[in-house]
């Protein structure tokens, strides 16, 4: 079933432009929460903060931070502070969270996936464990050995190993000739 779901998947992402699916999309919400008096030391005391104030029950994607920073503003040379991200994905939904260091709120996006966006984010492996990973590559893997062994048993019958040579040479040439008309 679940290769099914990844073939299925995978064939609506090749196919959406021309065969016009509607799109995948995340619905979006902005908040801005108040930080509790005894505010955070680090990005990662605002990920565990954001995790228990928002409910969310994973740890995040991403923890990043940018340091305080002279910029120019209006001609002008202007004390940049420090920014915290942190980033929450799962297949059906994404935080992603900022924080001027010295503000008395943090600013949260939400993005909430339509069906097809859940699909695709699946598909993708956005905010899946490792384990759902490996078994995307293990069914990648067996996707590879089951097209190689087919082509091997057609040849077998066919009688000529030239006939493989020529079909592995002719699809590595035009699947580098595709790759370089994308470039």
């Amino acid at each position: 079933m679940l290769g099914l779901l990844f073939g299925a998947t995978g064939f609506l992402l090749n196919h959406r432009a021309v065969m016009k699916i509607p799109a995948a999309q995340l619905e979006a919400s902005d908040i801005e929460l108040a930080l509790p008096v005894e505010r955070p030391q680090d990005a990662k005391a605002m990920a565990a903060w954001l995790r228990t104030e928002l409910k969310i029950n994973r740890e995040p994607q991403k923890i990043s931070t940018e340091p305080a920073k002279q910029v120019v503003w209006a001609g002008q040379p202007v004390q940049q502070p420090a920014l915290w991200k942190v980033d929450f994905h799962a297949p059906q939904f994404a935080y992603n969270a900022e924080y001027w260091v010295g503000n008395s709120f943090v600013s949260v996006k939400r993005q909430d996936a339509n069906a097809f966006a859940f699909l695709v984010r699946l598909h993708k492996g956005v905010g899946m464990s490792k384990a759902w990973i490996l078994l995307a590559d293990s069914l990648a893997g067996a996707l590879v050995l089951l097209s190689v062994t087919g082509v091997l048993l057609w040849t077998k019958m066919r009688g000529s190993r030239l006939a493989l040579a020529g079909i592995v040479g002719t699809s590595s040439l035009l699947a580098l000739l595709f790759i370089l008309q994308s470039i």
